[in-house]
């Protein structure tokens, strides 16, 4: 039988931190994630975080699936970061950014529009020797 745990935050510590204290520890565990665990580090890496009031963080994310990973990690990030800034009043609010998140994959055949756009003889060029752009 579980019991569930209330823990008062009242008398802890609500140290200030800045937005570069957050992006420091963010880097330090995405370089720990990058070795450890490289499938999450994917999920996760174009996640941004952004202080936003004193005690307020937003977690900017670009998928549903994304987060489903980012959960995994975030309870021991963000206790490690409430125990270095010694701030544990700290809320976490999360915001779906699909737009500016987003990675493009870049393939060949992309690479080869691009530069058509450019110089619309290779067009011709490729025309005449059927590149292989798979």
């Amino acid at each position: 039988m579980a019991e569930d745990i209330a823990i008062k935050t009242d008398h802890l510590p609500k140290n200030h931190f800045t937005d570069t204290d957050l992006q420091t520890e963010w880097k330090i565990m995405l370089k720990q994630l990058q070795i450890k665990n490289t499938f999450v580090f994917n999920a996760v890496k174009t996640f941004k975080l952004e202080k936003k009031e004193e005690n307020k963080i937003t977690v900017l994310f670009p998928s549903d699936s994304a987060k489903v990973e980012f959960d995994k990690i975030s309870g021991e990030f963000f206790n490690h970061f409430r125990r270095k800034v010694q701030n544990y009043s700290i809320e976490v609010e999360y915001v779906r950014d699909v737009e500016n998140l987003k990675i493009e994959v870049v393939t060949k055949r992309k690479i080869y529009e691009k530069f058509i756009e450019k110089n619309p003889l290779l067009k011709d060029l490729d025309d005449l020797m059927k590149f292989d752009l798979t």
